[in-house]
C-alpha cells in the first residue's frame, strides 16, 4: 500500500471525481524559512475517485497535494472560484496518510481518512 492515498468526491453529484489531476510534493528545507517543493509523484483520480499509489514510500516531513479542479469542473459544464486545491499536511514517515477532498464548484473540505 502507498504511504500517502486521496480520494475526490464531488459533491455536486454525489459520486467519486473521476480524472481529477494529483500532483503530491515534499517540502525540502533550504536558505529561505519556507524552504522549496519538490516533486513526488503525479496521477490523477481512477473512476473510484482515488489516487492509491502516489508514494510507496513516504519519509518524515511536509507534504502538499494539489488538486487540478478548473479543468476538472470545465469538463462537466461547470464552473469553480477554486482552480486547484492545495492541502499540506505533516507525516511522520510511519503511518498510512489517507487525504480525502470532498469538492463542489464553490467550497472543498477535507480530513484525515483511514
Amino acid at each position: 500500500m502507498s504511504a500517502i492515498t486521496t480520494h475526490v468526491l464531488d459533491a455536486v453529484l454525489g459520486k467519486p471525481a473521476a480524472g481529477v489531476a494529483v500532483r503530491l510534493e515534499r517540502r525540502e528545507p533550504d536558505q529561505s524559512e519556507a524552504g522549496h517543493w519538490v516533486p513526488v509523484s503525479a496521477g490523477e483520480t481512477d473512476a473510484d475517485g482515488r489516487c492509491r499509489n502516489l508514494a510507496p514510500h513516504a519519509p518524515a516531513g511536509t507534504y502538499r497535494l494539489t488538486f487540478s479542479t478548473a479543468a476538472y469542473v470545465n469538463r462537466h459544464g461547470r464552473s469553480s472560484i477554486y482552480p486547484e486545491v492545495t492541502i499540506e499536511f505533516d507525516c511522520d514517515g510511519e503511518t498510512h496518510y489517507h487525504i480525502p477532498l470532498l469538492f463542489a464548484d464553490n467550497s472543498y473540505t477535507t480530513y484525515r481518512g483511514s
